[in-house]
């Protein structure tokens, strides 16, 4: 009889944290914490740049739990999908071979999609997003590929590019990214510092901009 008792504790206990994971929440793109998704981005391009793609998925799945109110179940399939197109982007040379990351990038934004605040086209948007990950490679300079940033951004969340806000986010965020590649093999923690307080700039224009 304990046995059996164990047995159904068990079970019962496995159908309470597979609910727990995979109920869905009311996830929202707009709920984040600016210090926090700067702190979290940072973490996620040094896991980039040295290839750490377990720990990228970690620190992504984090950015979606914590910051954006998503289940369990649905965080580990967004940071899963964001892991691997850049894991397929990284070692590509051209924007003919870049096009091995836009279905994982596809599956991405319809997940992401879920919790926007207006419906958006997700090929679209996974498809502006591999042009500035390319546009970086092709010395197009920060205030230009950010103004794709820009766009996707105002796309995701029912703005408008030409937003002061959303404008200023996708800029800096770009700005943040042309001063990593700038500093190369020779980056310091002091030069991560600068960077995450440039990305704290960012967010923080983004939420004064979706939260009105």
């Amino acid at each position: 009889m304990s046995v059996r008792k164990t047995i159904l504790g068990v079970a019962a206990a496995a159908v309470l944290v597979a609910a727990y994971a995979a109920i869905p929440r009311d996830a929202d793109l707009r709920a984040f914490d600016p210090a926090e998704m700067a702190r979290l981005e940072t973490a996620m391009w040094r896991d980039y740049y040295d290839k750490r793609y377990v720990a990228l998925s970690y620190h992504l799945y984090e950015s979606t739990r914590t910051q954006f109110g998503f289940s369990p179940f649905k965080s580990l399939h967004v940071a899963l999908s964001a892991a691997e197109a850049a894991r397929a982007f990284q070692p590509t040379r051209s924007r003919r071979e870049a096009d091995a990351a836009l279905p994982a990038l596809v599956a991405y934004y319809r997940d992401v999609a879920t919790a926007a605040p207006v419906t958006f086209e997700v090929e679209a948007a996974a498809r502006l997003e591999l042009d500035w990950w390319q546009a970086r490679r092709e010395a197009v300079g920060p205030q230009d590929y950010g103004l794709t940033i820009a766009r996707v951004t105002a796309l995701t969340y029912g703005g408008s590019a030409e937003d002061a806000g959303i404008r200023r986010f996708g800029v800096a965020r770009a700005e943040a990214m042309a001063y990593r590649d700038a500093r190369g093999e020779g980056i310091t923690e002091s030069d991560w510092a600068a960077i995450e307080a440039r990305l704290v700039d960012a967010y923080r224009s983004l939420k004064a901009s979706v939260a009105r």
